[in-house]
């Protein structure tokens, strides 16, 4: 299959200027126009936790508001999809 997996989220909100993606997965960061609570780390953890294990972290903004986040992770050795 291939020697890397991935998980890809999306989700609604505001729309998302291109330019403020970077800006997203800094500590404490949040959307110019957030709706609901939070501190603005969970990008960060998710690019921390993400760089720890080798992978790669990119997010894109979706039509009509919101992101869509994909984790790609090297797969470890002999693993298959599906185990």
């Amino acid at each position: 299959m291939g020697d890397r997996a991935f998980i890809e989220v999306g989700n609604t909100g505001p729309v998302v200027d291109p330019e403020e993606l970077p800006e997203l997965f800094e500590p404490f960061r949040r959307g110019a126009e957030r709706r609901a609570d939070g501190a603005g780390l969970g990008l960060a953890v998710v690019r921390a936790i993400t760089a720890t294990h080798h992978g790669e972290i990119t997010a894109g903004p979706r039509p009509g508001g919101g992101l869509t986040v994909r984790v790609e992770l090297p797969r470890r050795s002999g693993e298959t999809a599906g185990s």
